[in-house]
């Protein structure tokens, strides 16, 4: 992640500029592209095309005095693509592990991909799992009680997107520290 400071166009004061990586994971349809072209484009398609190896995608959020720059990678969540995680996920300051709340064994391998984060990537990313497809909630399969549980025992974030808002995380103060710059879409 770099800062950069730069005046503004009339000289008054400074605008920080940060990158900032962050990487979608979780199994294939679990809504990992809806919830980035969401957030990047605005744009909520429900018949999403499977992802091939992983997107890019990059978004840029102004908050007071801040731009962030988030270089988003989208990765495919098919098991063939899984080898491949590793290069996408290095460097990351930030992972969203995604699961169907409507499919159970969505959230056991969403575990499964904190786990390996925790192992494998950087010491002080940022990992959110989040519950997707609230809109789905007669059919709810994985309770929130359940991922408190995790939360406990990994120390990871929680997000429950509804429907289709996103909530990227709701910490904003010390970007280098473990935090992210929230952003919620409608």
């Amino acid at each position: 992640m770099a800062n950069r400071g730069s005046s503004r166009p009339n000289g008054v004061g400074q605008t920080k500029i940060c990158q900032f990586k962050l990487v979608l994971l979780g199994d294939m349809a679990v809504g990992k592209s809806s919830l980035v072209l969401r957030f990047v484009k605005g744009q909520f398609d429900e018949f999403q095309e499977t992802t091939i190896g992983a997107a890019f995608l990059a978004q840029s959020v102004c908050l007071d005095d801040t731009t962030v720059k988030f270089e988003i990678w989208d990765t495919a969540g098919q098991e063939r693509y899984h080898s491949l995680a590793p290069m996408y996920y290095r460097g990351a300051q930030a992972a969203i592990v995604v699961f169907d709340i409507t499919k159970p064994e969505t959230f056991d391998r969403a575990k499964a991909w904190v786990k390996e984060l925790q192992r494998q990537a950087s010491p002080n990313i940022v990992i959110a799992l989040a519950g997707n497809k609230a809109d789905l909630a007669e059919k709810r399969m994985v309770e929130y009680e359940q991922r408190k549980c995790q939360k406990q025992i990994h120390r990871i974030q929680l997000m429950q997107p509804e429907a289709e808002v996103l909530i990227f995380m709701e910490q904003t103060s010390s970007l280098g520290g473990g935090a992210v710059v929230t952003r919620k879409m409608l």
